[in-house]
């Protein structure tokens, strides 16, 4: 007769050891590091390139609108401690050229958009 084994418990296999194994209930789950530091650096780094895009198409088109944005995210990625500070910068200065040239385009023919004539 061949012993009965409860075929709800899991099987064990040679690299799970359950002693090796802590639980992650309670205070063992305080223990480790949050999860979300690696999500907010990825956060802060896709801003800081945002502000970079935003900031270089809004040398071209809607200076008004993709400047600000693009001053305010490089600004934010840079008080998330991005590891692209050199981008998230280029992105402010880029952005505050914009609102430049919007205002160079303003005071010189009274628009709000590049004119070819």
């Amino acid at each position: 007769m061949t012993p009965r084994t409860d075929s709800r418990a899991p099987a064990s296999s040679p690299t799970s050891h359950p002693a090796r194994t802590p639980a992650r209930t309670g205070a063992s789950a305080g223990a480790r590091p949050p999860a979300r530091t690696r999500d907010a650096h990825a956060d802060a780094d896709a801003m800081a390139v945002t502000a970079f895009v935003l900031g270089l198409v809004g040398l071209l088109v809607m200076n008004l609108i993709l400047g600000p944005i693009a001053v305010v995210l490089g600004t934010l990625a840079l008080r998330r401690h991005t590891t692209r500070p050199g981008r998230a910068r280029l992105g402010m200065a880029l952005g505050l050229a914009d609102l430049v040239v919007l205002a160079c385009l303003v005071t010189a023919d009274g628009t709000w958009s590049w004119s070819l004539t």
